[in-house]
């Protein structure tokens, strides 16, 4: 164990260990859990341990930091180590909520958590709300928009009757479409057909390859991330697999995590040849249906702008972009190599103009691309 003692830190809090996941022990874990039952943050599956577990066993990077304190663990930092001992949130590229998962109140600062586990820097994107360890490390706030159906769905539909009519009846009015001429519309919340998940992936890879954008599951450890998070099934992680139907085919399809209050959003996609119809908004209404009526009080669609985010929306929540550093040349070269692309997508975001043009020199790059594979 490496110390953790020195300024700023509590009698007590007085070491940490340092592990792949897989070697974290059955009580362990339970802490874990029993921590995060008692956070006040919203239950959010990317926290629970069933997720670091998962990234642990596709990414030999990923590690643990049990932080101790009166000889009892008091906090678990998930985090993946690369070369010079810079850290990145684990998951990182496609975990939406991040930071550590601790007792309240416990003394330690964020450098004397990095110097433990031996790194000169931990990058994040999504830091989730009240993480005061790394909040004050943030370089951009952004909103993570979230759908409320604690209440119940019918609340919800109220809502979106009160605030955007001509969405809602639109949106209704094309499902109904969508079972005249297309087959009686179903859907299944917790789908488990393999061939489900293998066809939103595929239309998810489209759809990145059709907007210009890097195609996750071309990467190996997503691909085989989500396979595994999709056999989960913990109360506070599960893989929840949601497909709409037309007749007997698939139109629409969401792969997410829940926990017990909390639906995670995470790959939505539909068939293209549905376009017309909107299979993914009426996708998104049945699961706000479905998860209202399972006790899962938000729908977390995570950061990005987005035209069916800002449709289906009843609130924000902030998450955080930044990077906490140590003195020393890791910190240095962590600066080098983020901070002006950082700066730089800064700039073009904050810039609606800008932004459009170059959505569309993604596309037609894409577009160009097809064409001369």
């Amino acid at each position: 164990m490496s110390s953790l003692r020195g300024s700023g830190a509590a009698e007590g809090a007085g070491s940490t260990r340092v592990a792949r996941p897989g070697d974290l022990s059955a009580a362990e874990l339970e802490i874990w859990r029993e921590l995060r039952a008692k956070s006040q943050a919203p239950q959010n599956p990317f926290m629970e341990p069933e997720f670091t577990l998962a990234v642990g066993r596709v990414r030999s990077s990923a590690r643990v930091a049990v932080v101790y304190e009166g000889g009892e663990p008091a906090a678990f930092f998930p985090y993946m180590r690369g070369r010079l001992g810079q850290g990145r949130a684990i998951g990182s590229g496609v975990s939406d909520c991040q930071g550590i998962v601790a007792r309240p109140q416990l003394a330690l600062s964020a450098g004397e958590l990095l110097r433990s586990c031996g790194l000169s820097s931990w990058e994040f994107d999504n830091l989730e709300d009240g993480q005061s360890l790394f909040v004050a490390e943030a370089a951009a706030e952004y909103a993570s928009f979230v759908i409320d159906v604690g209440a119940g769905y019918a609340a919800y539909e109220t809502v979106l009757r009160e605030r955007s009519p001509k969405f809602f009846r639109t949106t209704t009015a094309k499902e109904r479409r969508l079972g005249r001429q297309a087959g009686e519309v179903r859907f299944v919340f917790d789908e488990r057909d393999p061939a489900a998940l293998a066809r939103l992936m595929e239309w998810k890879s489209a759809q990145y390859r059709r907007t210009g954008r890097r195609d996750r599951f071309a990467q190996e450890w997503i691909s085989t991330l989500v396979h595994q998070l999709a056999h989960t099934r913990a109360p506070g992680c599960s893989g929840v697999l949601s497909v709409l139907y037309a007749g007997d085919a698939p139109v629409a399809a969401h792969f997410g995590l829940r926990s017990r209050t909390v639906l995670a959003c995470w790959f939505p996609a539909y068939d293209p040849e549905y376009a017309k119809y909107s299979p993914g908004l009426v996708l998104h209404l049945r699961m706000a249906q479905a998860a209202a009526a399972e006790g899962i009080g938000m729908l977390d669609l995570g950061r990005g702008a987005a035209e069916y985010k800002e449709a289906l929306k009843t609130g924000e929540i902030p998450v955080y972009e930044g990077a906490a550093t140590r003195p020393g040349t890791g910190a240095l070269l962590h600066w080098i190599g983020r901070e002006p692309s950082r700066r730089a997508h800064g700039f073009v975001r904050e810039r609606p103009r800008l932004a459009e043009f170059a959505q569309r020199s993604l596309k037609r790059a894409a577009r160009l691309r097809g064409a001369g594979s």
